[in-house]
């Protein structure tokens, strides 16, 4: 088996020293030895990490991307997580591309000021709203 120095991870992840031991202090990871004090992985180590990186950025916390990994290291995703997170990101794309659309709309109303503006007015008011969670 081929095996890995944290240095050939640093350069195959752009993950920095520091993120991979506490990945390994967590659990996410697994060295599998030292070569004096270098740290030594397997070669799935690096899908682990893409699948780590992916899950974050998916908006999953470290310890939801922790359930996500079986006892032998490889994934078991749940399809229920996983539409259930689609769907809130779903969510926010909506959200995000309302705002953008109406911060669109205010830099280029005809307004004399953004406080005059029917439609900056509503933002302030739908802004102010509890978020439902």
């Amino acid at each position: 088996m081929r095996v890995l120095d944290i240095s050939e991870v640093v350069e195959q992840t752009g993950l920095r020293p520091s993120t991979l031991r506490y990945y390994e202090e967590i659990g996410l990871i697994k060295s599998i030895g030292r070569q004096g004090l270098r740290r030594q992985f397997a070669p799935q180590t690096l899908m682990q990490l893409s699948l780590i990186t992916l899950g974050k950025s998916a908006g999953f916390s470290l310890d939801e991307i922790a359930g996500m990994f079986g006892e032998d290291g490889q994934p078991d995703l749940s399809r229920e997580d996983l539409r259930t997170r689609a769907d809130d990101l779903d969510k926010q794309i909506h959200d995000l591309t309302v705002l953008s659309k109406a911060l669109r709309h205010v830099a280029n109303c005809s307004a004399p000021s953004h406080i005059e503006c029917p439609k900056f007015q509503k933002l302030l008011r739908v802004a102010k709203r509890p978020k439902k969670r």
